[in-house]
């Protein structure tokens, strides 16, 4: 029987749990794969705390994973036993050593990525294809700001908004993630920690503002999020790692006709031909060299806990994947 993440309840790190978990029989549309690197994100923490409910306890926990194709449904036309694929569900359980998934979730993983860097980009690289692309198209002299800048998704945002021709200011919480955002793509890093973010963005454009804010923060950072933005500016709230953004008056919006989104990946990838196309999109970037995913820390499954806990403590630097 394999090994697997699970929680039983709502809480902290310490209510994860490695053990045994039966796996479901694999359906005429499903996949079954053996795990070989798994994304660590923050859904997976919301999820384990409750801010995300899950559809029942115990519950697994994980969005994304990468590995090798073992059996086939029979209605399965699109992957092979060996195939090695890739997948992002907004249902739990990719913290394991195998899962059953829908075929039609999973893309195959192309020669020159390797696996751990493949687990980051089904869920991280996905996001910012969709976020640069199509929820704000980025384009040639943009001013773009992203909030941290040196996380895994970060600096994503950074190598591919400066690929596009923008400009890209970054705030960090340290020198340290600092020089790794501007070794990424950033022209330019605020240490929020040190200076008003909004006042800086402002005065690095001249009191303009940016054009798009790419906010994965949340409730610390939305409202100097709105300051910063220039006349017809939009904030793209993707994430909130910082907690739910509260409710505010949308008519303050109306002062520099600025636009607010929310996006989930998922909705994106619903359209099966509009997941291929994002996932080709991806990975031409990473095997042309515009992405690299940088930093990439790895843990044993077993010690999922202790990647969830330097997640959370804003400790970590790049981007985090499970090892089984």
């Amino acid at each position: 029987m394999p090994k697997a993440i699970v929680t039983y309840h709502p809480g902290g790190p310490e209510a994860m749990r490695f053990e045994d978990r039966p796996l479901p029989p694999v359906g005429p549309d499903d996949l079954l794969i053996r795990h070989t690197a798994i994304g660590v994100n923050f859904i997976d923490v919301y999820q384990r705390a409750g801010r995300y409910p899950v559809p029942a306890y115990p519950a697994g926990l994980g969005a994304e994973g990468v590995g090798a194709v073992e059996a086939i449904g029979a209605g399965v036309t699109t992957a092979r036993v060996g195939d090695r694929v890739g997948y992002a569900l907004r249902a739990p359980g990719s913290y394991a050593e195998q899962r059953v998934v829908p075929a039609a979730a999973c893309v195959r993983i192309p020669d020159g990525v390797p696996d751990d860097v493949a687990a980051v980009l089904m869920l991280k690289g996905l996001t910012a294809e969709y976020l640069l692309h199509r929820t704000h198209a980025v384009r040639p002299g943009n001013t773009i700001l992203v909030h941290a800048a040196a996380g895994g998704m970060g600096l994503l945002l950074c190598q591919w908004g400066k690929a596009l021709g923008a400009r890209v200011l970054g705030t960090t919480s340290s020198p340290e993630k600092a020089a790794l955002a501007r070794a990424h793509g950033c022209d330019e890093v605020i240490l929020y920690t040190e200076e008003d973010f909004a006042a800086r963005a402002r005065a690095l454009t001249n009191g303009r503002g940016v054009d798009v804010v790419y906010d994965g923060v949340g409730k610390m950072t939305f409202q100097r999020s709105l300051d910063a933005l220039a006349v017809l500016g939009h904030l793209v709230c993707y994430g909130a790692a910082s907690g739910p953004v509260e409710p505010f008056d949308l008519t303050k919006l109306a002062a520099a006709s600025l636009t607010v989104s929310r996006p989930t990946l998922f909705h994106y990838t619903l359209d099966r031909a509009r997941l291929e196309e994002m996932a080709a999109r991806t990975f031409a970037a990473v095997r042309a060299g515009t992405l690299r995913v940088a930093a990439l820390e790895r843990f044993a499954l077993k010690d999922a806990a202790e990647a969830q806990r330097k997640l959370e403590s804003r400790a970590s630097i790049g981007a985090m994947v499970l090892i089984p």
